[in-house]
């Protein structure tokens, strides 16, 4: 099987939220017939609605320039799914996807035959089992891998980490998570493992405080010094400067996010000054400035539109704005619009064009 007709089933699977079934039985049943790729790799595992991808990324470039030969499990992917899984900074090859993904998949037809799985793995929990295949055939030393939806039951909690990173909680995938900000960090609490150390973004002690596993939070972690550009930040925290490439006042909490995980860890976080992340507050163009940014749910809309305050007060801008319709879409709008009457003080106006 190719790399197109690879992609072509995994999209037959349907999309990956809507047709989720949440659940750990199916993807330990195939991982089991895989040979348990999962239990090879050391794992940082990181769950939270915003800011997971970036500070995934970020904890990722400190350990690879620490020398330590990385995987990075992240999801959705911007254009291609080979983005989704990395090895020392690089997605991997059309042909390393193609060849993962037939023995995922030749293993789960077996095991359909068999009786032994009910259903065919989604598409989430086959891209899943393809990582972990990949990382131990690449000998990966540590991966850090990103949940997909929740925690709890997401496919990637099979593992047994060395440390769990917690980024901020906000309302999103309520139909699955739940209504309240307490249910759903529940979900997300999901993948700490009793003795195993878990990072904890300061947001989150203002919805649930788990003690089940030992915290640090980075409320301990004062920041000083905190100069914010259009394209990153620079601070200190406890004596260390840290170098954020990524824009957004809000990767500030973020990077220092990274910046306790990797000194849990033993590392120093100079390495997150090389983090590539696109897709996020990213300026693609200069003349005429165009910045690309994936918010989609109330809080990535509210750090757009604080960026776009700070940094374009009083300036023209142009916003064209997609969202799928099962996200908060009047919400995410009207903050938007809010921001732009403050920004250039008068009423705004928008032009709608659905797609249905």
């Amino acid at each position: 099987m190719n790399y197109s007709e690879a992609v072509r089933y995994l999209y037959a699977l349907g999309n990956e939220v809507h047709t989720a079934k949440l659940g750990l039985d199916r993807i330990a049943r195939l991982l089991g017939a895989l040979g348990n790729p999962q239990q090879v790799c050391r794992f940082v595992h990181v769950a939270g609605t915003n800011g997971k991808g970036s500070t995934c990324a970020m904890i990722e470039a400190g350990l690879r320039a620490g020398g330590v030969r990385t995987g990075l499990f992240t999801s959705p992917h911007l254009e291609e799914p080979t983005e989704r899984i990395r090895i020392a900074g690089e997605q991997i090859e059309p042909q390393q996807f193609a060849s993962a993904f037939e023995e995922v998949h030749c293993t789960a037809e077996r095991m359909l035959r068999t009786g032994e799985l009910d259903l065919h793995p989604t598409y989430f929990e086959t891209v899943t089992a393809m990582a972990f295949l990949l990382f131990r055939e690449q000998r990966v030393n540590t991966v850090v891998l990103e949940t997909g939806l929740g925690g709890r039951l997401d496919a990637t909690n099979v593992v047994r980490p060395e440390l769990c990173v917690i980024t901020p909680i906000s309302y999103d995938h309520q139909s699955f998570l739940g209504a309240t900000l307490g249910e759903i960090a529940a979900e997300k609490f999901g993948i700490l493992k009793p003795g195993v150390p878990a990072v904890m973004a300061r947001q989150v002690e203002q919805v649930s405080r788990p003690v089940h596993s030992p915290l640090v939070s980075t409320t301990d972690w004062p920041i000083d010094d905190l100069h914010l550009t259009k394209d990153g930040s620079i601070f200190r925290t406890r004596g260390m400067e840290v170098h954020c490439p990524l824009a957004g006042e809000h990767q500030v909490e973020n990077a220092l996010t990274a910046t306790v995980a990797l000194h849990q860890l033993g590392y120093d976080p100079a390495g997150i000054a090389q983090t590539q992340w696109p897709g996020r507050l990213e300026r693609v163009r200069e003349k005429p400035e165009i910045i690309v940014d994936g918010a989609h749910n109330i809080a990535g809309t509210q750090a757009l539109a604080s960026y776009i305050e700070r940094f374009y007060f009083g300036r023209r801008i142009w916003i064209v704005y997609g969202i799928m319709r099962d996200k908060a879409v009047h919400e995410m709008t009207g903050i938007l619009f809010r921001s732009e009457e403050r920004r250039v003080g008068k009423e705004c106006r928008s032009r709608w064009s659905p797609y249905h």
